[in-house]
């Protein structure tokens, strides 16, 4: 199934989360090789298969979501799934959920049991606020976890409701701590006695460690961080302009000897050359009038001159993309970011490449996204499984 360039070959992973945070960590792992086998319902599957756009019945988002991945459909209410889950947690190197704390412990699948079983077991458990605490009881999705990470509060043009980012961001930062925790529990395991771990991820915490200076800033100084529309509070000039054809151009000159380059190629070498615009700092206090230089220039050409010129000034700027950029973009394309596959029925469709790029084991894809209960006589049919769980071929 796997050849050596995969660096996670031979990686035995069982996903049994749902929806975002949970698959998007098993996807990550299996882009690289890791075996994942996915615990989805009998009924239905996971609840993504029907989530945005579909084909046929099925999301095309799934195809993405659970590329390289066997999918076993069990009922973990009973005990036979249960049973499953427990032979399959035997062999396995990584267990993923991303359920409600003591979902699994109801089941008798939690963390103390499974790890008597399999002390190698490695269990990263994706929730919204973690599974300690006065709020890991409640139900969280990500866009509390945005919310309460502090990220929706700066999402917003000043005095107008806070708005979100536009895709499941607080799930995917989630699911990507959670693979670095996976990562360095595998290595601790490798090197340091052949223990498994279990990883708590929540996801308003991998929202506020993103958040950089927040905490810091209102902790010396009780400065709480508002929204600021399009800019960067505190890095100038970082921002949003409006071009002469109504197009929006981010240009970012906030580096020193950036700044004075843009300053200059807009025809304002009095900003450039001003000494108390020299660093960041200066220029924060004098960010209003910058931003209407940059503005002024910009308002009288198209966005293409724009670029342009700035461009070669070699200072960062930039387009806003829709994803019809992105498909028509060659940098895209030749990075092979727009990968031309195709689902389980044989039919055509782009989905987007690997990350991060590996020079000798980079991802791939392998398999397309599996039906319901494809693989459900494979891996129940192998050594070690339930008997009365290995007549359950649910395939859809």
């Amino acid at each position: 199934m796997t050849t050596p360039s995969d660096a996670l070959q031979g990686l035995r992973v069982l996903e049994l989360g749902q929806l975002i945070a949970g698959p998007f960590a098993g996807k990550t792992l299996a882009d690289f090789g890791a075996d994942v086998i996915k615990i989805e319902p009998q009924q239905g599957g996971d609840p993504l298969r029907t989530w945005r756009l579909l084909r046929e019945g099925t999301s095309v988002w799934w195809e993405v979501q659970s590329r390289n991945k066997r999918s076993v459909a069990l009922d973990l209410r009973t005990p036979e799934g249960q049973a499953a889950v427990k032979a399959l947690a035997l062999h396995a190197d990584v267990l993923i959920e991303n359920f409600k704390p003591g979902t699994l412990e109801g089941w008798g699948l939690g963390w103390e049991a499974l790890h008597a079983a399999n002390p190698k077991l490695i269990m990263l458990r994706i929730s919204g606020f973690g599974q300690t605490g006065p709020s890991a009881q409640k139900p969280g999705f990500g866009v509390l976890g945005e919310a309460m990470g502090g990220l929706r509060h700066l999402t917003a043009e000043p005095g107008r409701v806070p708005v979100r980012v536009g895709v499941s961001i607080g799930d995917t930062l989630a699911a990507l701590h959670g693979v670095i925790g996976v990562l360095m529990a595998l290595r601790h395991r490798e090197v340091n006695g052949g223990q498994g771990q279990m990883i708590d991820v929540a996801l308003y915490e991998s929202v506020f460690n993103v958040m950089e200076s927040l905490l810091p800033e209102y902790d010396a100084f009780g400065a709480v961080r508002g929204a600021a529309g399009s800019a960067l509070p505190g890095i100038a000039p970082s921002n949003a302009y409006r071009c002469g054809d109504g197009a929006y151009v981010l240009v970012a000159g906030n580096g020193d000897s950036i700044f004075r380059r843009l300053m200059t190629a807009i025809g304002r070498d009095d900003l450039a050359q001003d000494p108390t615009l020299a660093r960041n700092d200066g220029r924060v206090a004098q960010v209003v009038q910058i931003d209407a230089a940059i503005q002024a220039w910009t308002e009288t050409r198209p966005i293409d001159e724009v670029i342009t010129v700035l461009e070669t000034a070699h200072v960062p700027v930039g387009r806003i993309y829709t994803v019809a950029d992105i498909a028509a973009d060659p940098q895209y394309q030749a990075r092979d970011m727009l990968l031309q596959t195709h689902d389980v029925q044989g039919r055509p469709l782009k989905v987007p490449g690997f990350v991060p790029k590996l020079s000798a084991t980079p991802g791939r894809l392998r398999t397309p996204a599996p039906g319901l209960g494809q693989h459900n006589a494979t891996v129940l049919g192998e050594k070690g499984w339930p008997a009365r769980a290995a007549n359950d071929d649910t395939v859809a």
